[in-house]
């Protein structure tokens, strides 16, 4: 909003344009200036602009000529027109003006203050149409971000219920079980998978407080001076059953010195073992999952990949999002909300890192980058 408005003066005469330049230019208005209709034009193709004064007698192309143009082209055909004129007042030379779409007439020799006032309430108007469609724009963007947040809510309330639904009957099942009397035997089998499943919906819920904290910046890091290995040891520790249990191959690759940063231990862990976990998760069983590390100038990038399903290229600038599923891949999800990876990328950056993925699309794997600052930055 605090762009200049545009005045355009079209005079074939230098004097005449030197004149009202030195009337009209100040703070807050550009002058433009065209010794011609031509040149006028092409100054309307590429300014916006607030009033236009045109000399009504020019060679070629008159005043009059150059505001039927004006009215005829959907870009310039609202831009208020002064004439400015030597000759007389007739009513002919007036009715023609006006029917070319003059909103005013000027006579030489100009009075300034008069000139100056008539100028200044197309600029205001002008302003205000800015401004109207500055507000029209915000107004549409909130409603397209209200828009957007609906339908990403009723899609997590049907993900959510989807997702509840299937855990919570197989507990009530596991219950109804143990009430048998014939279940006596399988009783401890029964109580092992009822708390799989409870810990399962744990874990969705802590998750979701997790996103629900972070969002509302309600989880204050514990910030100390940590070894990467540290880190990784306890990721791997926390991730390796799902590893394993799918029966992957890891192959792990760190620096051998020491890598110190700045971070809380635990939300680093976790970001780092949420990205194995969905490795495990997302690749067929007896697949390739690596870990590994390496400094660059002041600061480590640690990846997690893998060679299972992959990310289709028009999903990967969206996986970080909430919510964020790829429909071909929800036979591996078990269960999952879609929020890890949004999770994942507000605790890096909450950590003045970035993360990225790198896939050649579907079948093909992925590799999850996390950057982060070494200690002492």
């Amino acid at each position: 909003m605090s762009d200049p408005v545009n005045v355009l003066l079209v005079d074939d005469l230098p004097a005449n344009l030197l004149a009202l330049e030195a009337l009209l230019a100040g703070e807050g208005v550009a002058v433009l200036k065209a010794h011609s209709g031509e040149e006028a034009l092409e100054l309307l193709l590429s300014h916006d602009v607030a009033l236009a004064l045109l000399d009504v007698q020019m060679p070629d192309m008159d005043g009059f000529e150059l505001a039927e143009i004006m009215r005829g082209s959907e870009r310039t055909r609202h831009v208020p027109i002064i004439f400015v004129t030597a000759g007389g007042a007739d009513s002919r030379r007036r009715f023609r003006g006006y029917e070319a779409g003059a909103v005013d007439f000027i006579h030489k020799p100009i009075e300034p203050d008069i000139l100056r006032s008539k100028a200044e309430v197309f600029f205001d108007l002008h302003r205000q149409r800015r401004q109207i469609a500055a507000q029209r724009d915000e107004l549409a963007a909130a409603a397209e971000a209200l828009r957007l947040a609906d339908a990403h809510k009723d899609r997590f309330l049907a993900v959510l219920a989807h997702e509840l639904r299937n855990p919570v009957a197989a507990l009530m099942s596991g219950l109804d079980l143990l009430g048998r009397p014939r279940a006596a035997g399988q009783a401890e089998e029964i109580r092992e998978r009822m708390g799989r499943t409870l810990f399962h919906l744990s874990r969705m819920v802590e998750d979701l407080l997790d996103v629900s904290r972070v969002s509302e910046g309600k989880v204050s890091l514990r910030i100390e001076r940590i070894e990467l290995d540290a880190i990784l040891s306890s990721a791997l520790e926390g991730s390796r059953h799902n590893i394993e249990g799918a029966g992957h191959r890891l192959t792990i690759d760190v620096p051998p010195e020491p890598v110190v940063l700045d971070g809380d231990y635990t939300r680093l862990a976790q970001v780092v073992a949420n990205l194995l976990n969905n490795a495990a998760k997302y690749t067929p069983e007896g697949g390739e999952i690596g870990l590994s590390a390496i400094v660059f100038g002041r600061m480590v990038e640690i990846r997690v990949s893998d060679n299972g399903v992959g990310i289709p290229a028009e999903m990967q600038p969206h996986i970080f999002g909430m919510f964020t599923q790829v429909d071909d891949h929800r036979g591996y999800a078990k269960g999952g909300l879609g929020i890890g990876l949004a999770l994942v990328r507000q605790l890096v950056e909450l950590h003045r890192g970035s993360i990225r993925v790198e896939s050649a699309g579907a079948g093909q794997g992925s590799t999850f980058i996390v950057s982060l600052p070494l200690g002492g930055q």
